[in-house]
């Protein structure tokens, strides 16, 4: 399981960035790197990725745990596979328990999300913090305010690659799977993604 040494560095970049913006940025401020194009504008999102609200807030840091909880079993269960879908997994965490850290305990610490009042501080009532700004289109669609790449963070970058790696190594897994369990019947994709045909009268 060295490839957590991945997720911890991961979730310390994350969080050091983290806390620099939030006690060095007020809220809405953006600061040019490289022109529009990539900025640091600091906002914080309460729903899930891309701004999706799913339930109420408690409920959503109670899935993101289960959901990571569930990431790191998977990566125990195949503590043993390719090394390239390992570490893809364990950017996958990284990134996921990075925005965890965030909706468990900066409600606790700062309160709630701005540009809302403070309120009560509670732990599960934090809101993740965002900041890498990709500006490369942003228009207007059904009257609404659309960027091309919302603004996001560290863990929501490594989750990303994660996911990339998954797919491109998941041939790789495949092979390895089936290497374990020789035996075990292989069903072509299109025969497992066909409606099975209605019984005959």
């Amino acid at each position: 399981m060295r490839v957590l040494w991945a997720t911890v560095l991961i979730v310390l970049a994350d969080q050091i960035t983290k806390v620099v913006v939030k006690t060095s940025m007020y809220y809405g401020e953006s600061i040019p790197v490289i022109g529009r194009l990539f900025r640091f504008t600091f906002t914080e999102n309460p729903g899930m990725a891309f701004g999706l609200s799913v339930g109420s807030k408690l409920f959503l840091t109670l899935f993101s745990i289960v959901a990571t909880i569930a990431i790191l079993g998977y990566l125990w269960f195949v503590r043993k596979g390719p090394f390239g879908y390992r570490m893809a997994l364990a950017l996958i965490l990284g990134g996921a328990l990075g925005n965890v850290i965030d909706r468990v305990f900066y409600g606790a610490i700062w309160g709630e999300c701005l540009p809302s009042p403070p309120g009560a501080h509670r732990l599960f009532y934090g809101c993740v913090v965002d900041f890498l700004h990709v500006d490369l289109w942003t228009g207007q669609v059904g009257g609404r305010t659309i960027a091309l790449f919302p603004i996001g963070n560290i863990a929501d970058v490594t989750i990303i690659i994660g996911v990339v790696m998954v797919l491109v190594t998941q041939a790789t897994f495949q092979r390895w799977a089936h290497a374990q369990h020789p035996d075990a019947p292989v069903e072509p994709l299109a025969e497992v993604l066909a409606e099975p045909e209605p019984p005959a009268v």
